[in-house]
């Protein structure tokens, strides 16, 4: 559902920014408008943000090899940074010169209707997309705010379509306040402030978007809940004696890697230990499906002191 639900979301934003990109183009060549271009050429740089994440998530579905035996499922963390930079680069940073430039040289806008009626349109198609991505994200984000399913999100499309499109109705409104004041007053200057503070959206909205998908990259772990909830199915496990260490790694947005290192009876034969370990990985992907690969390390418990760390993740069971 995940990502049958990003897909739907990207294809509806790239659709969308596709056709605005096209009509914003032939309104800045009518117009002359500086802020109908910094949008034509960031409703630009959002197609191809789409197409990106589109490619990563068709690379992440490559089965594992030898060199990478743990698959490609971070390609699409990859794909998502890249698409900041772009955002960054090419959107943020045009229309922050683009505006400059006008500043320097501001002029009046020739058939200011057209990119007004350009710009309601956009939002129309804007806000169309958001909403499509509104209502796949609310599959996934459960009782989350919006902050926080775009902050602890493991697959990282929807967050950046979300953000992608906020950023998008946010600057068609500063475009359209800009190109209105223009026409009012005659002064090519609100154009230009328009076209800047695009830019200064653009750059911010960047800045968060590969912050948040550097720490995916990085290596992000399993969410306190499901921490919780691996934990409590290894402990109501009757042969585990104790949980002595575990960690979690997600090396995709759908699949979680858990190693645990888990003391058993050391009465327990090492064939009676293996069919343990069995039933402990059942139970940990009935609580946490995403956790497909699965690592236990059998172990006898050692009391503190012993040469056995303390750690906040044992639960002593009582030994038989």
């Amino acid at each position: 559902m995940s990502t049958e639900g990003s897909t739907r979301a990207i294809v509806a934003a790239m659709s969308a920014n596709l056709g605005i990109a096209i009509a914003k183009f032939i309104a800045w060549g009518v117009s002359g408008s500086s802020s109908m271009l910094g949008e034509a050429v960031h409703s630009l740089a959002d197609t191809g943000n789409q197409v990106l994440l589109l490619v990563g998530g068709r690379k992440s579905k490559k089965e594992a090899d030898a060199d990478h035996p743990f698959g490609h499922g971070r390609e699409r963390y990859v794909y998502a940074f890249v698409v900041s930079i772009i955002l960054f680069s090419v959107g943020g940073v045009f229309s922050l010169y683009e505006g400059f430039e006008k500043l320097q040289h501001p002029h009046a806008l020739k058939n200011a209707w057209l990119p007004i009626l350009v710009l309601v349109v956009s939002m129309g198609l804007e806000g169309f997309s958001l909403r499509t991505a509104v209502k796949e994200s609310n599959h996934t984000r459960g009782k989350q705010g919006w902050v926080s399913f775009v902050r602890h999100a493991k697959a990282p499309e929807l967050p950046v379509v979300l953000l992608e499109d906020v950023a998008a109705l946010t600057g068609l409104l500063f475009a359209f306040a800009g190109v209105i004041l223009t026409v009012i007053t005659g002064n090519g200057i609100f154009d230009a402030v328009g076209t800047m503070a695009i830019g200064l959206l653009l750059v911010l909205v960047a800045i968060v978007l590969g912050l948040e998908t550097k720490s995916l990259l990085v290596g992000e772990g399993a969410s306190a809940a499901d921490t919780e909830r691996i934990r409590d199915a290894i402990n109501a496990e009757p042969d585990v004696e104790a949980l002595i260490h575990m960690k979690s790694l997600y090396l995709g947005p759908e699949e979680l890697l858990v190693a645990a290192k888990v003391a058993f009876s050391p009465k327990k034969t090492l064939v009676e230990i293996a069919g343990m370990i069995n039933s402990l990985e059942e139970r940990i992907r009935e609580s946490v499906p995403v956790a497909r690969v699965i690592y236990i390390e059998p172990d006898i418990y050692l009391p503190q002191g012993d040469g056995n760390p303390s750690t906040d993740s044992i639960v002593i069971r009582g030994a038989d």
